[in-house]
Order: C-alpha cells, then sequence, then structure tokens
C-alpha cells in the first residue's frame, strides 16, 4: 500500500454548513482510511481550544490548527507559534492612532483582552463565544506573545491600515479584521517534517477561499462540489459536494477505501 496523508478542512468540507455536524458517510470514510494504514489529520484555520473538541468527536488524533500555526499529533498540542511579536504590537499602534478598536488572544482560550470598550462600542460582539477582558491599565507593549489581533475596521476602509500586509489576515465579517496565520500549507510541511513522510503522498480536502493557500502543486488537491470556483480551478480532482458523500466518492475513486 501506498500510504497518504490526508489532510481534511472541516466547515464545508467534513461538516454540513447547515447542522454543523460531520456528514455521517465522511465519518465513516475516517475511519476506513485509518483502518487502511493512512494517516488522518485536520487542517483548520480555527485556535487548537476551538477545534480540539470537534478533533476528539469524530476520533481523529492529528490536527494543523491556527491557520498552520499549531499542531497536534497523537493528541498532544506539540506546536502552537504565536504571531510575530514585534509585527503584532506595531500593526495595534497604528491601529490604535487610526481610532480603530481591537482586541488580543493572548493564549489558547476564548479569552480577549483590551485596555477598553472600543471594538464593541464600534461593531459589537464578535461572531463567536468571547470572555472579554477590559482593563485600562492593560498595555499591549508589555504582553510577551499575542496569538491573534481583532481590529474593527470595514472592508471599504481597510486600506487605511497600510501595515495590513505585516500579517497573515482574514475577514469572515464585514466588520473587522482578524489578523492570524493564515498558512495551512506551511503546517502541513510542518507536520510531514515531525512524521519524516515525503510531502508528494500528502492529499488535501476543502471547499473555500480560506483553503487556497493549502491547494500547491506539491501534493494532491481535492476539491468539494460545492468549493467556490478558485478553489475548483487549483483542484487536481473535483468530487460531489460533502453533503453527496463528496470525501466517501472521492477516496472509492482513487482506490484509498474499499467500495
Amino acid at each position: 500500500m501506498n500510504k497518504k496523508y490526508f489532510f481534511f478542512d472541516i466547515d464545508g468540507t467534513l461538516t454540513n454548513n447547515t447542522t454543523k455536524q460531520i456528514i455521517p458517510s465522511a465519518l465513516t470514510t475516517l475511519k476506513l482510511l485509518e483502518d487502511s494504514g493512512h494517516f488522518i489529520c485536520i487542517a483548520t484555520g480555527r485556535a487548537h481550544y476551538k477545534a480540539r473538541t470537534f478533533m476528539e468527536s469524530v476520533h481523529i488524533k492529528n490536527m494543523v490548527c491556527c491557520g498552520g500555526g499549531g499542531l497536534v499529533l497523537n493528541n498532544e498540542l506539540i506546536i502552537n507559534t504565536p504571531l510575530d511579536l514585534t509585527a503584532a504590537k506595531t500593526l495595534i499602534t497604528q491601529a490604535k492612532q487610526l481610532g480603530i478598536g481591537y482586541l488580543l488572544a493572548l493564549d489558547d482560550s476564548i479569552a480577549c483582552y483590551g485596555e477598553d470598550d472600543l471594538f464593541r462600542n464600534q461593531v459589537g460582539e464578535r461572531q463567536e463565544d468571547t470572555t472579554y477582558i477590559i482593563d485600562e491599565q492593560f498595555d499591549y507593549t508589555s504582553v510577551k506573545q499575542i496569538y491573534k489581533i481583532y481590529l474593527s475596521i470595514s472592508a471599504a476602509d481597510e486600506h487605511k491600515l497600510t501595515l495590513i500586509h505585516t500579517l497573515g489576515h482574514l475577514r469572515f465579517v464585514n466588520a473587522y479584521l482578524i489578523f492570524q496565520y493564515d498558512a495551512k500549507d506551511k503546517g502541513i510541511i510542518s507536520m510531514m517534517n515531525h512524521l519524516q513522510a515525503d510531502i508528494k503522498d500528502v492529499v488535501v480536502f476543502g471547499d473555500d477561499y480560506n483553503d487556497l493557500v493549502m491547494f500547491k502543486k506539491d501534493w494532491y488537491c481535492i476539491a468539494m462540489g460545492n468549493a467556490c470556483d478558485a478553489l475548483k480551478e487549483k483542484a487536481d480532482y473535483i468530487t460531489d459536494t460533502n453533503i453527496e458523500d463528496g470525501i466517501q466518492k472521492a477516496c472509492i475513486h482513487h482506490n484509498w477505501i474499499p467500495k
């Protein structure tokens, strides 16, 4: 058997976007792949604490998380890399000068820190569970590590932030930007280096724009039928939609699991 190393996005790939639950045929396929001797891994932009529950619920032991900055191998978090501290603090300084509210994730938890409530005053609550720790004595220049930065700047105004490209960033809602690792590909390479395995044996499954970075010519890329057109254009193979058992069908087509 030619062992493959499978990396699966979560939302829209493994899970149904409506129910937020894993597709039953996908769960069966994961088990069959592992039983056949293949390596199974999640590849997600979610923080470790946020993705861990899902990982364990589907009985997967390995994960590239935090947008590529975190690695879980055999259920152990072995890497969780913070943002470049100098670049992060410089970006926050510019944001403050522009009157943009900020929140910082300083650890692997739902806590977000700030010196005032400007972020929420400008854009409201974040779109996920958050514990807000607001302290007027908080000094971002003295923190030792920053994992994520949230800035209350709209898509229309982000050109004002001239340092925007100094750190990886994503926009899931119009109201604010998230600065975090956006390097699933580097996370996959790091995982393969830990495993001392050849990257040509990597297979990735994805569906959305944030998966574009991991669709590389170095390995085999499969787009779901419900994927964005940009991802399909980069794919080596396009399967059916996730809810139409696309993962299972792709693995049967490539003889990775039995019919």
